[in-house]
């Protein structure tokens, strides 16, 4: 595991009350407000009649709300990255610029406040567990962090450590972010979020059970124990609680840094992250929806893929499974009525829709799905598929006036989806999609 996600010299105490929480929103959008009339002033003084978007995207704002949501953590820094990975589909670019900033590190706990967790979690004498435990963290998330530690017994460990008080601040945080969000005026009037907000709660109250999350990584290690190309940790479950999760230490690299490789090693490691998304929507009928790289690295002495962070895995319904196979079959044809089909048995168009809506939502799924129309390697570096995939659900949105919310499991799945995209760009892939997909077209 890498220590690269630590901001040097940020700790910062995790404000655990409703209340301490409201008040550092509160203050952000006055001083946000604050930062808008500031910049407007400077704009008329010349000659300038700023648009609202204008004022309230200066850099001074930006860095204020990702310096907030940062040191609030949690789901109020969840909710921005949520909101930043799906902006194609549901917020101005602008916004998603602004979001796109907590993808980076949090700050982490003093070293007093961990302390107090680990006692708490642990009993007085919770050192006895441990010949050596390392204070200061590898890594700080949203919802956690994590340490080195060595077992009693030798056993290298890495400890995710959950910030106290998040649990019970997901709701009023990711409502007080909406508000936020709201008044900032970004978020168009008739946007309906109101459910993705509700999923988030849901998903969040969900990654936020250390205990769960140590079930998918048994499962993940179950269904991959016979793959010898991915590098899992073996969760320890004897010191894991709710709120600390115990695994066995492995090492690698970040995935995104593995621009220096061959293209031939690139190409290995998105072949093998496409080839496990399919495995995990049609065999597991488990997908780890979190798109962020971090999830990622890559062990380059053993060549082997370090799958990390199962807090975001969701089950999928026969159903649910089915209905994609139906839709990429039916993409692969450029049958447009049987993708229209295939949505509807996954769950869009649930609510009326006008005729070129539809036609606009085909479209954009037929985009998604390029690769598909390639019997060869896609050519990830050298395409501007997932800008143009974000520009037309933006247009969708903007132009179609379309705020239709798709189903929530296809909402998660199109993250990860579009996160291996942006991954194979980053690292300039080249991926037969079709060849791995295939296999599993001909069961439909």
């Amino acid at each position: 595991m890498s220590n690269n996600n630590v901001k040097p010299n940020t700790s910062s105490k995790v404000p655990a009350n409703r209340l301490s929480r409201f008040g550092s929103l509160a203050s952000l959008a006055s001083r946000v407000a604050g930062g808008m009339l500031a910049e407007g002033a400077r704009q008329l003084a010349k000659g300038n009649i700023p648009a609202k978007k204008d004022m309230l995207l200066t850099p001074g704002n930006a860095k204020r709300v990702a310096d907030q949501l940062a040191h609030l953590r949690g789901a109020a820094m969840k909710v921005g990255q949520l909101l930043s990975m799906d902006a194609g589909d549901m917020l101005p670019p602008a916004l998603a610029d602004l979001l796109s900033r907590l993808r980076a590190s949090a700050n982490p706990m003093p070293v007093k406040q961990l302390a107090l967790v680990l006692k708490t979690e642990w009993g007085e004498n919770w050192q006895r567990h441990f010949s050596d435990f390392t204070f200061v963290p590898l890594a700080a998330a949203s919802i956690g962090q994590v340490h080195q530690a060595y077992h009693d017994n030798g056993k290298r460990l890495a400890v995710k450590i959950q910030y106290p008080g998040i649990k019970e601040s997901i709701d009023s945080d990711v409502d007080n972010v909406a508000t936020l969000l709201r008044i900032s005026g970004l978020v168009p009037k008739g946007v309906d979020y109101q459910q993705l907000l509700a999923e988030a709660k849901t998903q969040l109250k969900a990654e936020a059970d250390y205990l769960q999350e140590a079930a998918y990584l048994q499962r993940y290690r179950q269904h991959l124990a016979k793959n010898p190309h991915f590098l899992i940790p073996e969760p320890d479950m004897s010191l894991s609680t709710a709120n600390i999760l115990v695994m066995s230490y492995v090492d690698g690299e970040p995935i995104e840094a593995l621009g220096d490789l061959t293209q031939v090693e690139r190409d290995r490691v998105m072949t093998l992250l496409f080839e496990l998304l399919f495995r995990e929507l049609f065999e597991f009928k488990l997908v780890q929806t979190d798109p962020n790289f971090a999830n990622y690295q890559y062990n380059l002495s053993t060549q082997q893929l370090v799958l990390l962070d199962f807090g975001a895995c969701r089950q999928y319904s026969d159903n649910f499974s089915q209905g994609y196979r139906q839709l990429f079959s039916a993409a692969l044809k450029q049958d447009q009525p049987a993708m229209a089909a295939a949505l509807t048995r996954i769950g869009f168009f649930s609510q009326a829709i006008l005729p070129q809506q539809q036609q606009a939502v085909l479209q954009l799924v037929q985009l998604a799905c390029e690769p598909l129309q390639h019997n060869s390697a896609f050519d990830f570096g050298s395409s501007d598929l997932a800008l143009r995939v974000r520009e037309a659900g933006t247009a969708l949105s903007m132009q179609q006036n379309y705020w239709h919310s798709p189903p929530a499991d296809a909402i998660f799945l199109h993250r990860k989806m579009g996160g291996l995209y942006l991954l194979a760009a980053r690292l300039k892939a080249r991926v037969n999609i079709r060849a791995l997909l295939e296999p599993y077209l001909a069961l439909y």
